[in-house]
């Protein structure tokens, strides 16, 4: 049984939310895409610095999961969030590894700007 692709972004919240940059990047494929703003991208030691980032303002994320489109191991999620007054929407892509936890390969927190 399979976790449902939607797990990511919780995961990815709980992990914020309990400061924890090394839970921040589990939730990453090893080589998975952050796009801190848009039209820049990071990946490895250069996602972890962006993502350190946003947890050095101290405050708790809250996501909100719009649309899940999942189709062979590989999802889209469009999810609503705020950081104290900044909200953005992400368009994220994930996939489920072999041990059926899902991933970012692609995490776009600004994606439908």
């Amino acid at each position: 049984m399979s976790i449902h692709p939607v797990s990511v972004a919780h995961a990815f919240a709980a992990a914020f939310n309990a400061k924890d940059a090394d839970a921040v990047d589990a939730v990453y494929e090893p080589h998975g895409l952050f796009v801190p703003e848009p039209g820049r991208t990071v990946t490895t030691t250069e996602r972890q610095a962006a993502n350190q980032r946003f947890l050095d303002l101290g405050l708790p994320i809250s996501v909100h999961p719009r649309h899940v489109y999942e189709h062979d191991g590989i999802a889209l999620l469009i999810v609503d969030w705020t950081i104290g007054d900044v909200t953005g929407t992400a368009t994220d892509v994930a996939r489920r590894g072999a041990d059926g936890r899902w991933r970012y390969v692609i995490d776009n927190p600004f994606g439908v700007s």
